[in-house]
């Protein structure tokens, strides 16, 4: 395992580290450290425009191969850029799920005419996506989407409800996981479609967290239409293309994601420290053990990394999202126990502070993106080969 980076690497940072430093004045100077988890509502305009300004410097898919509009960067190179950009506490990215999630897996499985329509907007920061997967029956057990498509006149035609749509509000496009063929087994018979938001039939309605705010959405498809090309790889392949996507969420900008949980820590430690809370023998232990597991989150993750072979994530990965999300719930609650009374303060018109939004987002940690319960079964049956959970080898049989 390689814990370290080369001249040429650290060559690249300090490129990456200036870049942003120069870029973050002005008018984008207020953005810093905004529009990250629980704030995600904050300043849209602005953070759309800078999503522009890293695409016309080539900074907004630097994982992406040249030929797809993209900086061709390593694997090392982006972990550094990831790093860099959380620590220059740099806006939430309003293109994270064009980059990260849908350019990926179109440059994996998408036509010719699917990689030169999609990928050059997302990489100049002028489209935006939302994903289409969880359902109200279908969060975890992502298989029993119910959303149908049915191909009528060379258009595929969209029904049914997706839910916990992050950005949809903003979105210029939608990719959705319908199913396609109803008489099918519940992992076949689903299609990967790519639909304009703007499109009639989609309603978006807004749901309001614990924060206040409303970053994630309800979205309606009634008899929504979009052309047959819109496919992303096999017509009733989608379950493939879907969990493709899914591994590439677990890429490399964790690492950046750990720089933004080190600022939140650093926080909790300041507030510590200016209201006595660190005196207190338990509290110190706590921030103790949360620096640490900070530390071994790092490593993991480096391990992981360093052990990829031919872009594949192996499956120490299934851990990550796990480990990270319980100890980010846990960050949380230790920031309210250092703040003691402070902490169930709001400010006016539920004006919340940072360590505040903190503690009520990271709630939603262990459940998002695949629920504790969930990843536990997934360790248990694809890391570690156990047999399947009971109910879920009743629902195999039954297929079969």
């Amino acid at each position: 395992m390689n814990l370290e980076f080369s001249k040429d690497e650290e060559a690249f940072r300090r490129s990456v580290r200036a870049w942003l430093e120069a870029a973050l004045q002005g008018e984008f100077a207020a953005l810093r450290g905004r529009g990250g988890p629980g704030d995600e509502h904050a300043s849209l305009e602005g953070r759309q425009a800078w999503e522009r300004v890293l695409g016309a410097s080539e900074w907004a898919c630097v994982g992406w191969p040249k030929a797809s509009g993209g900086r061709g960067a390593t694997l090392n190179e982006q972990v550094i850029f990831h790093e860099e950009y959380a620590r220059a506490r740099a806006p939430g990215r309003l293109g994270h799920i064009g980059e990260m999630l849908l350019g990926p897996t179109v440059i994996e499985f998408g036509t010719d005419a699917q990689k030169q329509r999609f990928l050059p907007p997302i990489a100049r920061g002028e489209e935006f996506w939302c994903q289409g997967y969880s359902e109200p029956n279908a969060g975890s057990d992502l298989a029993n989407v119910q959303t149908r498509a049915e191909l009528v006149g060379g258009e595929w035609v969209i029904n049914g409800q997706k839910t916990w749509t992050s950005l949809a509000h903003c979105a210029d496009w939608c990719f959705v996981l319908c199913r396609t063929n109803p008489s099918a087994p519940r992992h076949k018979g689903l299609s990967y479609l790519l639909v304009p938001m703007r499109s009639p039939g989609i309603e978006v309605r807004a749901i309001e967290q614990l924060t206040g705010t409303s970053e994630f959405n309800e979205v309606f498809f009634d008899n929504v239409r979009t052309p047959a090309e819109n496919v992303l790889g096999p017509i009733d392949g989608g379950w493939r293309v879907a969990m493709a996507t899914l591994a590439f969420e677990r890429g490399t900008s964790t690492l950046g994601q750990q720089l933004m949980f080190e600022n939140e820590l650093a926080e909790v430690i300041d507030a510590a420290k200016a209201n006595g809370a660190a005196k207190d023998p338990a509290i110190r232990q706590r921030i103790a053990s949360a620096w640490m597991g900070l530390r071994v989150m790092r490593m993991s993750t480096l391990r992981t990394l360093s052990l990829m072979q031919g872009g594949e994530l192996r499956r120490e990965a299934m851990t990550a999202k796990l480990y990270w999300a319980t100890w980010h719930r846990d960050l949380g609650k230790l920031a309210m126990d250092v703040l003691g009374p402070e902490a169930c303060v709001v400010g006016p018109a539920y004006e919340l502070t940072p360590l505040q939004r903190l503690f009520l987002f990271s709630r939603a940690d262990t459940i998002y993106a695949g629920s504790n319960e969930i990843q536990r079964n997934i360790i248990g049956e694809r890391a570690l080969g156990l047999p399947p959970e009971p109910r879920a080898a009743a629902t195999e049989r039954r297929e079969s």
